[in-house]
C-alpha cells in the first residue's frame, strides 16, 4: 500500500467546530420546538446543511416550503459564523500540528475535504491555512457524504489516484464516503461510533505517520 496524501475532514478532526454546529443547530431546534441532544447531533456529522435541517424538521413533523427552509438554514449559518469568528489558534485539536509536521517530514501531501461551507474561514482562524495543499469544502461539491465527491475532488486536485490517499474522519457518513471512493480511512474519536473505519485513534496526541502505517498494516 503506497500512500502519498492525507485528506482531513475539518469538524472534529482538525478543530472542534463541531461544538459550534451543535450550539447553532440546538438554538434553531429550540425555536422550532424540537428536542435536540448531543446524540441527535451525531446524526448530522458529515451531512450537508440542508440535509441536517431536513432531519430536524422531520423529527418535529414540521413541513415548510423551500423558501422557509432556506431562511432557517441561513439563520443557523449566521449563528455558526459568529461562533467561528471568535475562534483562536488554541482551538486546534491536540496533536494535530505535530502530526502535520511529521507527515510533511515524510513528504505526504495534505488536503481538507469538508462538507462545511465555512472550512476556509475556520482554517484561517486557527492559523493553518498555509499547512494544506488544497481545501475542498461544501461550496465546491453538490453531493453530501456518504457520497465520495468531496474526497475524490481532493484526490484529483492533488493529482493522485484515490488509492494513494488516506482519509481522516470523525463521522460514520465520512467513513462511508471514503470507502465509497475506494480510500482507506482512519476514524478519529469514539470506536463505538467509528467502527467501520480501517483503524480508529482517539486523537492525534502521541500519533505520528509511522504509527498510522503500523496500525493500517496490522489489519
Amino acid at each position: 500500500m503506497i500512500l502519498k496524501a492525507c485528506i482531513f475532514d475539518l469538524d472534529g478532526v482538525i478543530v472542534n467546530t463541531a461544538k459550534y454546529h451543535f450550539l447553532a443547530w440546538k438554538k434553531l431546534a429550540d425555536q422550532l420546538g424540537v428536542n435536540f441532544t448531543h446524540a441527535f447531533n451525531e446524526r448530522l456529522k458529515g451531512v450537508s446543511r440542508m440535509e441536517s435541517l431536513e432531519t430536524i424538521l422531520k423529527s418535529g413533523d414540521i413541513i415548510l416550503d423551500e423558501q422557509e427552509k432556506e431562511e432557517l438554514a441561513a439563520k443557523k449559518n449566521n449563528w455558526f459564523v459568529k461562533y467561528l469568528n471568535n475562534m483562536s489558534v488554541n482551538e486546534t485539536l491536540p496533536g494535530v500540528v505535530s502530526f502535520l509536521d511529521d507527515i510533511e517530514h515524510n513528504h505526504i501531501r495534505k488536503a481538507i475535504g469538508s462538507a462545511s461551507k465555512n472550512a476556509g474561514l475556520a482554517i484561517r482562524k486557527i492559523g493553518l491555512e498555509d499547512r494544506f495543499d488544497l481545501i475542498i469544502d461544501g461550496t465546491m461539491v453538490s453531493r453530501a457524504k456518504p457520497d465520495p465527491e468531496v474526497f475524490l475532488k481532493a484526490a484529483s486536485g492533488l493529482g493522485l489516484p484515490p488509492a494513494q490517499c488516506l482519509v481522516f474522519e470523525d463521522a460514520r457518513a465520512g467513513i462511508q464516503a471514503a470507502h465509497n471512493g475506494e480510500m482507506k480511512c482512519v476514524g478519529v474519536g469514539n470506536p463505538d461510533i467509528l467502527g467501520e473505519a480501517d483503524v480508529v485513534i482517539d486523537s492525534f496526541s502521541n500519533i505520528n505517520w509511522t504509527t498510522i502505517l503500523t496500525l493500517l498494516n496490522s489489519k
